[in-house]
C-alpha cells in the first residue's frame, strides 16, 4: 500500500490535494504538514498531520523513513509577490528544500515524488502566445529562477538516478477553500469574494491583463492523472505545461456581473504589473494531453458560477 507525505499541505493546492489523495489512498496513508498549524479543512478531515518545517532536513528524513513513504508531494513555496519583497530567503526556501527532497528521496528510495513548477518560469522573452513546452525561459522573478532551476534538478535527478519525479507548469489557480498565498494571479479569487462582499474591486493588474488560469478542480485532477500515469507515459521530466483558459481582468468582471448586475471594477496596477507582463498570455499543452490524456474541464464561465455558488455557501 502507498503511503503518501504533502508538505505544504495547509496550502491553496495542498488542502484539496490531501482532500483528493485521502479519497483514493484512505485517510490514514495520506499524511499531512505544514509548518503552520492544521488548516481548519484538514482537520474536520481528521486524517493524520504533523507540524513541519521543510527545512528542517534531519526531521522530515525521519518522518519518511519511519512512516514507509512510497510518494512526496513537496508543496511548500515561496511564490511570485512574495519572494520580491525577500528574494534571498525565497530562493532559499524554495531551492533549499527541493534539494533537500531530491536527496531524502533518493537515499530512502520513494517510488515517486511531485514538485510543482510554474508560469512565471518563463520570462519576457518567451513567446507569449501559445508558449511552446520547450522555448526560451529567462525569468526574472526569484520565483520563476527557483522553479527553472528545480525544473532542470529534477530531470538530472531522473536521469542520474532513476527517481521517478513528476511536475507541472501550474497556471494560476483559482479556488474558494483556501486562501491563496500571495502570487501574482491572486487577484482572480479576491475578485469573487469582494464582488460578493462589497459588490466591488479594486485590481492590481490592468484591465486588458491576460494570464493563464486554471480552476482548482482542475488542478488537482491534473495532478492526480500525472502521478497515476504509468512512468513509461511521462516523456517529459522537467515539467509538463498545463492549461485550461486564458482572461483578462475586465472578462473576469463581465462573467461575475452577469451573476451580480451592480458589481463594479477599477484599476491600480502596481509592482505586480511588471512580472505579469513578464509571463505568457496563453500556453501550449498538447505534450501533456498527448502523453497522458490531460483534457480541462472548467472554462471562465463555468468556473464563476462555481466560484459564487461556494463562496456563498461559505459565508
Amino acid at each position: 500500500m502507498d503511503k503518501i507525505l504533502i508538505i505544504g499541505a495547509g496550502g491553496q493546492i495542498g488542502v484539496e490535494l490531501t482532500l483528493a489523495l485521502r479519497k483514493i489512498y484512505g485517510r490514514n496513508n495520506v499524511i499531512a504538514t505544514d509548518i503552520r498549524e492544521e488548516h481548519p479543512i484538514l482537520k474536520e478531515d481528521n486524517g493524520p498531520f504533523f507540524n513541519l518545517d521543510v527545512m528542517d532536513t534531519k526531521e522530515v528524513a525521519k518522518i519518511v523513513a519511519r512512516e514507509n513513504i512510497t510518494q512526496v508531494y513537496l508543496l511548500a513555496a515561496i511564490l511570485s509577490a512574495t519572494g520580491e519583497a525577500n528574494p534571498i530567503w525565497a530562493w532559499d526556501i524554495n531551492m533549499q528544500s527541493l534539494l533537500n527532497l531530491l536527496e531524502i528521496c533518493r537515499e530512502n528510495k520513494v517510488k515517486k515524488f511531485y514538485w510543482p513548477s510554474s508560469i512565471a518560469a518563463f520570462g519576457p522573452n518567451t513567446p507569449r502566445q501559445n508558449t511552446p513546452q520547450h522555448t526560451i525561459m529567462e525569468p526574472t522573478t526569484v520565483y520563476g529562477i527557483s522553479k527553472y532551476a528545480g525544473e532542470l534538478w529534477c530531470q538530472y535527478y531522473f536521469n542520474r538516478y532513476g527517481l521517478d519525479i513528476r511536475s507541472l507548469r501550474y497556471p494560476g489557480l483559482i479556488s474558494w477553500k483556501s486562501a491563496p498565498g500571495g502570487g501574482t494571479t491572486d487577484y482572480a479569487i479576491d475578485i469573487y469574494i469582494e464582488a460578493l462582499k462589497k459588490q466591488h474591486f479594486t485590481c492590481f493588474l490592468s484591465e486588458d491583463t491576460y494570464l493563464p488560469m486554471m480552476y482548482m478542480d482542475d488542478a488537482i485532477r491534473a495532478t492526480i492523472e500525472l502521478m497515476e500515469a504509468p512512468a513509461e507515459k511521462i516523456r517529459n521530466r522537467t515539467a509538463y505545461n498545463l492549461s485550461a483558459m486564458s482572461f483578462s481582468p475586465k472578462e473576469i468582471s463581465e462573467s461575475i456581473k452577469l451573476h451580480i448586475p451592480e458589481f463594479t471594477i477599477d484599476y491600480a496596477p502596481d509592482y505586480r504589473q511588471q512580472i505579469a507582463a513578464s509571463w505568457p498570455q496563453s500556453i501550449d499543452d498538447s505534450e501533456a494531453r498527448a502523453d497522458w490524456g490531460w483534457k480541462h474541464e472548467f472554462d471562465l464561465a463555468k468556473m464563476t458560477e462555481d466560484m459564487l455558488k461556494n463562496l456563498r455557501n461559505k459565508q
